[in-house]
């Protein structure tokens, strides 16, 4: 069982993985490339150190895949519950000092993401979100509950990568009939549908499920949704963690 008050802690928890990638940040750090050619920095490792202490404590027993563990060979056997832990998620905004860089922790239940926190340590911005109980935000205006809008039959806005946009995103929306796009980093793209200032976020391009499950947890609490190019649910638990098949993510459908 998780603990009752887990929920503050985990977004305290986060905020001071997040304080941690500050500190690199506006120092400026090394970027070095993994096996994979992705690029990784201090700020990834020692921001996911932060998470893994801290997660050990407040939910002892339960597995955590985390995405520079993972790197190393470390990954662990999972069941019906486990964390997806991205410490460091926009990597190429961090570099590029874009401030569109996220720390998430997203807990998975059979396959499907129900609590969630996602920090934007430059941005002073996080939002959290638990499936049944809600999702909330808190910036510099302060904190407040937010929703997942209808999708609208027509003059919908959608959300795209800022780094990763494709030939694949570009003809969906057009297939769509979408004109009105905002560019974003990171998983704030799933915040942004999650809190109504975006209705569709179509992803083609290969991810990680650590670079989704707490974004897409947040979005589920708020009364969004994700699901696979085809309408299928978009699960948890893949082969290498890997999402091989693009997903939508959307406010509340009809």
């Amino acid at each position: 069982m998780l603990p009752p008050d887990i929920m503050p802690k985990l977004v305290a928890l986060a905020l001071e993985a997040g304080e941690v990638t500050l500190r690199y940040y506006e120092a400026g750090v090394e970027v070095r490339a993994k096996d994979d050619r992705s690029p990784v920095t201090a700020a990834d490792e020692a921001a996911e150190a932060v998470i893994l202490k801290g997660l050990a404590t407040l939910a002892p027993g339960i597995p955590v895949v985390a995405e520079e563990s993972v790197a190393k060979g470390e990954v662990p056997e999972v069941e019906g519950r486990f964390w997806l832990v991205d410490p460091l998620d926009g990597t190429k905004e961090f570099i590029h000092q874009r401030g569109e860089f996220t720390v998430n922790i997203g807990l998975i239940e059979d396959g499907l993401p129900v609590l969630g926190v996602v920090v934007a340590p430059a941005m002073n911005t996080l939002w959290w979100g638990r499936v049944g109980e809600g999702a909330t935000k808190r910036d510099a205006g302060g904190e407040r509950a937010i929703e997942a809008r209808p999708v609208p039959s027509s003059g919908a806005i959608a959300v795209a990568s800022r780094s990763h946009r494709d030939e694949a995103t570009n003809g969906w929306l057009a297939r769509m009939g979408i004109q009105d796009t905002v560019s974003a980093g990171s998983s704030l793209k799933f915040c942004l549908v999650a809190e109504g200032a975006a209705d569709w976020y179509p992803r083609f391009g290969p991810t990680m499920e650590w670079d989704t499950a707490a974004g897409h947890a947040v979005l589920r609490a708020a009364g969004g949704e994700v699901r696979l190019p085809d309408g299928k649910p978009f699960a948890y638990k893949k082969p290498d963690f890997r999402n091989g098949r693009g997903f939508i993510a959307s406010g509340r459908r009809g």
